[in-house]
């Protein structure tokens, strides 16, 4: 199976991957090499997931107009 790059992933599916990830690495069964890997990935799902939660956040303050002052970023409305 392919993986997919953490910006295409769904929170969820990033939070779920992410929660295994730990899982493994505290079981200790890992060698260092995949263990390296895995803290990798697990950085790279951590980033996407909040980024993902901040941008749903923006959206929530714009529709709610609570957020006037703060600067706007690039919002994709591919979010899932």
């Amino acid at each position: 199976m392919a993986t997919k790059k953490p910006e295409n992933l769904s929170f969820e599916q990033a939070l779920e991957e992410l929660t295994t990830i730990v899982s493994e690495m505290e079981h200790g069964d890992l060698s260092l090499e995949q263990s390296l890997k895995q803290f990798e990935r697990g950085i790279a799902l951590a980033g996407a997931s909040s980024s993902k939660l901040q941008q749903a956040e923006q959206k929530v303050a714009i529709l709610m107009g609570n957020d006037e002052k703060s600067p706007l970023t690039h919002f994709d409305n591919d979010m899932e």
